[in-house]
Formats: C-alpha cells, structure tokens, sequence
C-alpha cells in the first residue's frame, strides 16, 4: 500500500460478520475431533458435497437463483470463484487432516502466521510497498519459523499450507468483491469442487468404505452437520470480505488461532513444550508489531483525509 492509498471505510456489519465466521472456526476442531473414525478425505469429500446442498436450499429460500445465473454469466468471476475453490479445498483437507491426527495446535499457528502472510502477498501478488514496521513483522515472524522448525523437529507444512491457503483465498475473494454475493459465490465454488468431492467418496466407498451411516445415528447426524458447519462460516467470512479491508480481515483472525489453541492444549492435550511457547511467543510478537503500525497508518489517513476534505470546495 502506498502513501498516498486511503484504507477502505471500515464496515461495523463486516466487523460483525468477520468476528462471527473466525469464532464458527475456532471451535471446528471440536466436530472434526468427533468424525475422526472417517478420516480426513471422507470429511472433506462430504463437506463439499453437503455445503453445496445447503447453499441450494439457501438459494431457494431466499430465492437467489437469479443472482446465481448472474454470477454465471460473469465469466471472470466464475473463474476467479473456482480458483477461491481450489485453495479454500487444500486449506479443509489440511485442517481436517490437522484435527484428526493431534495437530491442532501447529493449525492454530497457521491461522495465527497469517495476517503476516496477507501483508506478503501484498507484496508479492499486488505490488504494494512494505512500510518499515510490516517488514519488521515479517522478519520477526521469520526468525519464529525457524524456532517452530526446531522444536517441531521438522519444517512447520501444516501450519504454513494453511495460512497460505486461506491467504490466496480471502485475497481472491476480495478481488471478487461485489460481483458475486456470499450464498452464490459459495455455491459456484462448492460446484466446482463437487464432481472431485463425488469421485474421492466412490474411491473410498470401494475401498475402506464409507462411514456416513456405518457408525450410528450420532456420527451421521454430525456428518450431515457438515454442510451447515463449513456453510455458515464462509458465508459470514465472504459477507465480511465484501466489507472490510484485508488488514481488517487479518486481525480478526486472532480469534479463530486463541481458540484453536485452546482446544488443542486443553481439550486434545497436545504437548507445548518451551520452544513451542518460544515459537508462539516470537510469532504474537509479530503480530503485535503489525497491529501497531496497522493503527499507526490508519491515524495518519485520517489526519490527511481531514486536512484534504477541510480545502475541498
């Protein structure tokens, strides 16, 4: 972002949607934990299947055909969508992988590590220019993956394939902006991945079978809540998406990593050994040094916008 780029007015409806969606998710391990017999292609493989059933419902309801044949004959953003598809599918398979196996607490660093990796791929994707505290935050987060590396006693994949992921993804989905709603651009991207979602659960079915009415009514009840789970979330996340910067976006995400944490450490009993904290600790200090400037750019805006907007005619 250059000098001279005034931040996208903050909506008070996308900060509700943001926070909304970010605390669906920190508490997602929690279903994933209950599933985890099926294993993680089979949750993923229902979860497009499912979510792209409600959103059908969701059209019909609220009678969203039409704005779907809209964003249908939009074919930039029927491509852009299927691209948002494609990383939104790698971050679930991580994730759901990540839950299943005693790996939440790398997850919760993924999501934690990336607002610094939104800022990157500004660099990288839009051309903006760092400020010097962003580049501070990006090489402090630096030194805590190598620190993370060492105490995990190999390269942290998990939790930066998820904050790569889902950074492509909200930077597509804002690029997206207006020319898809949430309900029809979560449809196009669950379309999409769907006839890869039908062929992994024939490969399973034939092989070690599936398990969605194989282990009782409470597993597929909970199976079938997939749709709704992954659902309502990413609604509540493309609604914010369409609302609020991308730096708003990415602090807002502190919420979904604190409770991910918490689960992981609490409830799942998963070791934090003192590098770990080191690790963490080196990262939240990231994080704390990019909130600042992020505050710091948004004061100075103001004051130029006030002085402008005071010798305007």
């Amino acid at each position: 972002m250059t000098p001279a780029t005034v931040p996208d007015k903050v909506s008070g409806s996308g900060l509700a949607f943001a926070a909304s969606s970010y605390l669906l998710w920190g508490f997602l391990p929690l279903l994933f934990f209950a599933l985890s017999a099926s294993g993680a292609i089979e949750i993923v493989a229902w979860r497009v299947v499912l979510s792209l059933v409600f959103c059908a419902l969701l059209l019909t309801v609220t009678r969203g055909w039409g704005r779907l044949v809209a964003i249908l004959r939009d074919r930039t953003a029927v491509v852009s969508l299927a691209i948002a598809g494609a990383f939104v599918v790698v971050n679930w398979i991580i994730y759901v992988y990540a839950s299943v196996s005693g790996h939440v607490v790398e997850a919760s660093l993924g999501y934690f590590t990336n607002p610094i990796v939104t800022v990157l791929l500004g660099v990288l994707v839009l051309r903006e220019r760092l400020r010097p505290l962003q580049w501070v935050a990006i090489a402090v987060s630096a030194v805590a993956v190598v620190i993370l590396a060492i105490g995990y006693g190999s390269f942290p994949w998990i939790a930066l394939g998820l904050a790569f992921s889902f950074g492509f993804y909200g930077l597509v989905k804002k690029r997206v902006g207006g020319r898809a709603d949430a309900i029809g651009g979560l449809t196009v991207e669950t379309a999409v991945l769907s006839p890869l979602a039908i062929v992994a659960l024939i490969v399973v079915g034939s092989t070690t079978g599936l398990t969605l009415v194989a282990l009782g009514t409470t597993h597929t009840i909970l199976m079938l809540s997939l749709g709704i789970a992954t659902a309502v979330p990413l609604l509540l996340f493309a609604a914010a998406a369409r609302r609020l910067p991308l730096t708003y976006m990415g602090l807002m995400q502190y919420l979904a990593p604190i409770l991910q944490l918490l689960v992981g450490v609490l409830i799942a009993h998963e070791a934090m050994p003192p590098e770990r904290w080191l690790g963490f600790g080196i990262v939240w200090l990231a994080l704390a040094i990019l909130t600042v400037d992020m505050f710091l750019h948004s004061t100075r805006q103001r004051g130029v916008a006030a002085v402008e907007a005071s010798g305007a005619p």
